[in-house]
């Protein structure tokens, strides 16, 4: 009886076989669409923002300055049941959020945003890095305890910079005996979930994220995160994933430039959620506010998930990344991987991103006489890579399998490793005379790199986490000098 390695039912779970999910919500497509939806009909003012449509209060949300140009500007209405400020009734104010350790019960240290807004608390290395997945929580945990940050670089009180975070937790924000929602003030998230689907309420309706998809949460979007589907798995279940947050701006879909009109994430394949509000509004609720890179809580006596319709451009979203549409060389050569970026956000330096989203997707490589792995490279960007299903075409499955991250700061060398140089040599040899580099298709797995222009410094936890394989290096051990002149 034939046994299925974990690398095989990775590819088999992987959005390639199964790309139709039963009891999807509803959404709208077409990225940075204005848009406009409505949970109740006549919840929508027409021909105006603020008047008070079925007594709901009108409330703006914008996510640039009011003057910002017309083509760039980003801000969304809301019509709501109770106004945000009303949070405020109880006579509670915000208090720095108190919670005991996924990890150990005495270190509130290494929660996500702990690294506060003075970097010099993180630590510099040149070396290369690389983790294993983030282990099953001892106990139950959710999306805010098992959220911890690994890199940081910049200052967000100046909205400049970015960081990076992991998360693995196997308890709902909204349960049964618990009703918490967060919004981030310091930037944009980017969620990658690698394991377990995601559902994600946010006060614009509601997103099921999937293996294989990522969201984008914007500054000042309330939320909740759970697992979707929690209840039919077993008490085993838990999500994880990667998060990269962004200090400054918002993530745009790159130029195209030569590549004409289309290609690489098409805009229309990008979804964003319709009007959806919670019918049991009233009821205790604690929202979390990430400030500053601190987290404070407050109570209310309403869910923060009231919004019966809303129009505007500045929402979150969502986007299949089986739907992009890879662009590479027919000829010759590994074009440099800037070609599979699915997002980037702009930073002041023009053609200098603050940080792209790029993806390795399954894809036809057919050049002829080249090596055809990532090349070795030393960059003046830094690069933080993780694996969402499969292997990757640079690393052995073994040793950057799913789950896995690895970091090669600004010059810090780096490229594929012994086995992948090795594997290549081989397949090179085996065509030579026959049919030399006949295409082949890779569908091994799905990769994807955070790529910065900053220089990433790290947490102690990245530092001291279990999951970190100090042996990263010896990956390139045994390369050969091959040199013939």
């Amino acid at each position: 009886m034939k046994t299925t390695t974990s690398e095989e039912k990775s590819i088999k779970n992987s959005p390639m076989f199964n790309s139709i999910h039963v009891g999807e919500p509803l959404y709208q497509n077409g990225f940075g669409n204005v848009f406009e939806t409505e949970a109740v009909t006549g919840a929508l003012p027409r021909g105006r923002n603020n008047p008070l449509p079925l007594q709901l209060y009108a409330e703006q949300l914008s996510g640039t300055a009011f003057t910002k140009p017309r083509c760039a500007n980003l801000r969304s209405w809301l019509y709501r049941i109770m106004p945000s400020v009303s949070g405020y009734s109880t006579g509670v104010p915000y208090e720095t959020f108190q919670m005991s350790s996924p990890v150990n019960d005495d270190d509130s240290s290494c929660w996500f945003g702990w690294h506060n807004c003075n970097t010099e608390v993180l630590s510099i290395d040149p070396n290369p890095f690389r983790w294993k997945p983030p282990m099953n929580p001892s106990k139950d945990v959710d999306f805010i305890q098992g959220t911890f940050t690994y890199l940081a670089s910049g200052d967000v009180a100046t909205k400049s910079g970015l960081a990076i975070h992991l998360f693995a937790f196997n308890s709902n924000m909204t349960s049964s005996f618990r009703r918490q929602a967060i919004y981030n003030s310091d930037g944009d998230f980017l969620l990658v979930p690698q394991q377990e689907s995601l559902h994600i309420q946010t006060e614009f309706g509601i997103l099921h994220v999937h293996v294989g998809e990522i969201c984008v949460l914007p500054r000042g979007v309330v939320f909740s995160v759970n697992i979707l589907n929690s209840k039919d798995v077993d008490n085993f279940c838990f999500a994880r994933g990667y998060i990269l947050e962004i200090f400054k701006g918002h993530f745009e879909l790159p130029d195209l430039g030569p590549i004409g009109s289309n290609g690489l994430a098409n805009s229309r394949d990008f979804q964003y959620p319709v009007s959806c509000y919670d019918k049991n509004v009233h009821g205790d609720y604690k929202v979390i506010n990430k400030f500053c890179n601190k987290l404070f809580v407050r109570s209310q006596n309403h869910s923060p998930f009231n919004v019966v319709a809303w129009h505007g451009n500045y929402a979150p979203f969502k986007y299949d990344l089986s739907k992009f549409c890879c662009v590479s060389s027919v000829t010759y050569d590994h074009p440099d991987p800037s070609i599979f970026t699915v997002l980037t956000a702009k930073s002041d330096e023009i053609g200098t991103a603050l940080a792209d989203f790029v993806i390795f997707p399954p894809r036809w490589m057919c050049t002829e006489n080249t090596f055809r792995p990532p090349w070795f490279h030393r960059n003046c960007m830094s690069e933080f890579m993780g694996m969402i299903y499969g292997s990757y075409d640079a690393k052995s499955c073994e040793e950057f399998g799913p789950g896995c991250s690895s970091l090669h700061n600004v010059m810090t060398p780096h490229g594929p490793d012994r086995e992948t140089v090795e594997k290549e040599e081989i397949r090179s040899f085996k065509e030579e005379g026959k049919l030399l580099n006949a295409p082949a298709k890779f569908v091994g797995g799905l990769a994807f790199m955070f790529e910065t222009s900053m220089t990433l410094k790290l947490t102690q936890h990245a530092i001291d986490s279990p999951t970190r394989d100090r042996e990263y290096a010896s990956c390139w051990h045994g390369i050969k000098d091959k040199f013939t002149g």
